[in-house]
């Protein structure tokens, strides 16, 4: 069930709902006015429960009281959000998150938020509304879809109650962006938590036309015979174990048509079952291996945004769909393909497909005449041995380009680190019988796979994100929610935006 979210003016605590949501900053549980009006309409229970330690500032600290007729809310939920200085965008998600969960548990059915208690030094009002609006969406999220019996504890309502001081139509456009932003990042998210026997290559398909229909993005689904004749054989190669028909997505939206040189490719590996093939992963490791689309997910989870948003700006979203299958017809280790380019690939392993499929989209994305190309995902378990789960690892052959990258994701707080790709980690995938091999061995995997996709990229300015580690999480926390994570999607809307300006 989707949250209903509003803009409205006035004084929070005569919002008619059944939890109001107060921001607290560490250091300020000292009676601000809207402490003090609360305390007054509480008969100074408020102070009370301050002088007891019971309501602190400190970060993601909630304090959950009734107020029995005090106030017109039924319940006030205070939220610490620790150091004002330190207030952020992605602290506030978090924090947003946390809360309408807790309210929800509190059977809510209703909520409101005094959008002013959580303004800081580095954030608006403006900023709250978008930010609440956004966790509305994501905080509240839950995967549903095969439960017989649904949740029934649900927020109908979120009433985000800002000050006079804001314009009507400055609140409402950003309650509309965190909206859209929310809802893109949950698109992906239901995606990649699909069971791997509905979302098919032709079910991803379908759901990519459903965002262009939604949109009104242009969209065209390549099929196999199609990629034959365009010479995808890397892709067609890792299709060839399954029963399922391959799928080569791709979406358009056109914000700058009469500049077609300001344009970008947004690649994102769709993987929707990965067996291993006939390298076949072990029960443990194939556990999770629906989520080996997440990177597609992404993208096309992106696209939704970025179209609604609108930035100056054209965005190609290509996501070659296929499984990865150890079927009779599956392709071998020791087998040689040719990419869209010519390029001649020896498979040295067969559970190196995601590198296989985007070979052909990156020469897809040249071909189309496109001089920046970012491809998301789930491209290696060597990634997380490198960085944990705390952040995308990335890969370039632009430095300023890169860069901009990683700096799209630190506004959106997605954390993303570069690795290197040095050229003498070359010889790692050279090749006796053809001009390279689809795996380099055990060291630096991470950034051999990435360097394969970078090959193909040519003198395209070319970014590598790989989301292995962080597309799924096992805990609820803050803005995450247990299952698929819809990362990266924050990321290429935020990429677009910057270049769009």
């Amino acid at each position: 069930m989707t949250t209903d979210v509003r803009v409205s003016f006035g004084d929070s605590l005569r919002s008619a709902s059944d939890c109001l949501l107060i921001g607290v900053f560490d250091g300020e549980e000292d009676m601000n006015e809207l402490l003090q009006a609360c305390n007054r309409s509480l008969n100074n229970g408020l102070e009370v429960i301050i002088k007891a330690g019971e309501l602190s500032g400190n970060t993601s600290n909630f304090t959950l009281l009734h107020t029995f007729g005090g106030v017109t809310p039924d319940r006030l939920l205070f939220c610490g959000l620790g150091d004002k200085e330190l207030i952020s965008r992605s602290l506030l998600r978090d924090i947003f998150s946390s809360a309408l969960r807790r309210a929800r548990g509190a059977c809510s059915g209703s909520v409101s938020i005094a959008a002013n208690s959580f303004v800081g030094p580095q954030i608006t009002e403006n900023d709250v509304v978008e930010c609440a609006a956004e966790s509305s969406q994501t905080g509240l999220y839950r995967y549903e879809r095969f439960k017989s019996v649904p949740s029934t504890k649900n927020i109908k309502l979120l009433d985000l109650v800002v000050s006079g001081s804001a314009t009507e139509k400055t609140m409402n456009d950003a309650m509309s962006r965190g909206i859209s932003v929310g809802n893109s990042v949950n698109i992906a998210r239901d995606l990649a938590n699909a069971p791997p026997n509905f979302m098919t290559p032709t079910e991803l398909s379908n759901a990519a036309s459903g965002v262009a229909r939604e949109t009104g993005a242009h969209i065209e689904i390549i099929e196999r015979e199609e990629m034959a004749k365009l010479g995808m054989g890397a892709l067609i190669g890792v299709s060839q174990g399954s029963t399922e028909p391959p799928k080569f997505i791709v979406l358009r939206y056109e914000g700058d048509q009469n500049n077609p040189d300001n344009s970008i490719a947004l690649l994102g590996k769709g993987i929707t079952f990965d067996s291993g093939g006939l390298d076949l992963k072990s029960a443990s490791g194939m556990r999770t291996m629906k989520g080996d689309m997440a990177g597609g997910a992404a993208v096309i989870g992106a696209m939704k945004a970025i179209s609604d948003i609108r930035p100056t700006l054209n965005v190609v979203g290509i996501v070659p769909a296929t499984e990865n299958m150890p079927g009779g017809g599956a392709q071998r280790p020791g087998d040689v393909v040719s990419t869209m380019d010519g390029t001649t690939l020896e498979i040295d392993n067969t559970d190196a497909e995601g590198r296989l499929v985007l070979a052909d989209a990156v020469c897809y994305a040249r071909s189309l005449g496109i001089t920046k190309i970012v491809d998301v995902a789930t491209l290696t378990g060597a990634v997380r041995a490198a960085l944990g789960q705390q952040c995308i690892g990335a890969f370039g052959n632009d430095s300023s380009f890169t860069e901009k990258v990683i700096a799209a994701g630190s506004e959106v707080g997605e954390r993303i680190w570069e690795l290197p790709t040095y050229d003498e980690y070359a010889n790692q995938y050279d090749s006796d019988i053809a001009d390279i091999k689809n795996a380099g061995g055990a060291a630096a995997g991470a950034i051999i796979g990435a360097m394969i996709i970078g090959r193909f990229a040519g003198d395209a300015s070319w970014v590598h994100l790989d989301i292995a580690a962080t597309s799924l999480t096992n805990v609820t926390k803050g803005d995450r929610v247990k299952g698929a994570t819809g990362s990266g999607v924050r990321t290429l809307i935020s990429l677009c935006e910057l270049l769009s300006s």
